[in-house]
């Protein structure tokens, strides 16, 4: 990760949509790195129209475009999670209370729930809830291993050539340089808990 000041991702606000948080630190971060709309998007092969939709919250990005977002950024995807509630002195960076998960919300209704309260540990852990037929789009791939369990529903997931349909208290481990995959082949909501090491998502 870049050093930039994460501590911003306990502001207030929420994500895209809902939470206006996430198009407002892309744009925030845009600018202070002096890039301009056309830069970032010929960086990260998007449209200038689809980022600047982003940006003012009117569309919600798939995972790989923030992925390719923040790597053109110098950042990991870590950096946009916003959260609504302030978390009180004593607990920074030792607890996450329930209703005060820093979130990301992508397009198709993919929620990533952040559950690590520290940004700078060796390992981060996301909750991630999958509505019915939602899926993760184009591979993508980033540094570090994953390691995930199924809590709920069902998860297809594509690593490399390989295919695995998982159901409820299957687990999965693969690294995350490798080009991957994901979506809920069911008919009812994907819950799936990650571990990814280092933090690199």
């Amino acid at each position: 990760m870049a050093d930039e000041n994460v501590s911003g991702a306990h502001d207030g606000g929420a994500a895209a949509g809902e939470d206006p948080v996430l198009g407002e630190r892309i744009r925030g971060l845009r600018k202070r790195r002096g890039m301009t709309l056309a830069q970032l998007a010929e960086s990260c092969d998007l449209s200038t129209g689809y980022i600047s939709q982003i940006e003012r919250n009117l569309a919600y990005p798939s995972i790989p475009a923030l992925v390719g977002i923040a790597r053109s950024l110098g950042v990991t995807v870590q950096w946009f999670f916003g959260g609504a509630a302030p978390v009180p002195q004593a607990e920074q960076g030792y607890v996450i209370r329930y209703g005060n998960r820093l979130r990301i919300q992508y397009d198709g209704g993919i929620v990533d729930e952040l559950l690590t309260p520290k940004m700078s540990l060796q390992v981060e852990m996301i909750h991630t809830r999958l509505p019915p037929g939602s899926e993760s789009a184009e591979s993508y791939s980033h540094a570090g291993d994953a390691v995930g369990i199924v809590m709920a529903g069902e998860l297809e997931i594509w690593v490399g050539e390989r295919h695995f349909h998982l159901r409820e208290g299957d687990s999965f481990s693969y690294s995350a340089g490798e080009p991957h995959r994901y979506r809920n082949p069911g008919s009812r909501d994907a819950v799936v808990l990650w571990a990814i090491s280092p933090p690199s998502f």
